[in-house]
């Protein structure tokens, strides 16, 4: 079972890395850095930080299947949630109220403090079968 978290993670941290590596090309050549705090987030909390995890599954095989669970998800959800609502807030492309972007906004970057919240305890009581 988290070998699948694993694949999971390493999965949306590809997607990650893709669009990050598309929006510094875009930077790059339209000579503008509008997007470089969502290029910065996109690659670090969505490539480098997923892809960190899904390692860690990989690596390591935890009890806690139930907290495991809730943090991939809250990994994936709050990276989702923090980078697109940045990229809404910042980049303002649809012209939305800025509740809205400031809500899912401040609603990934929480979502995402508790999957590390939740991942420095599942390291933090992780017993080695001997």
């Amino acid at each position: 079972m988290l070998k699948n978290y694993s694949l999971v993670l390493l999965r949306f941290a590809s997607v990650f890395g893709l669009i990050g590596a598309i929006l510094g090309a875009h930077m790059a050549g339209a000579g503008s850095y509008a997007f470089r705090p969502v290029h910065a987030h996109i690659l670090v909390v969505g490539w480098l930080s997923l892809f960190a995890w899904a390692v860690y599954y990989k690596v390591f095989q935890t009890k806690k299947t139930v907290t495991a669970k809730i943090h991939v998800w809250s990994a994936i959800i709050g990276t989702v949630g923090l980078t697109f609502g940045m990229w809404l807030y910042m980049v303002k492309p649809f012209n939305l109220p800025e509740v809205i972007t400031l809500v899912l906004y401040i609603g990934g970057g929480v979502t995402l403090l508790i999957s590390y919240i939740i991942f420095c305890f599942i390291t933090l009581v992780y017993k080695e079968d001997r």
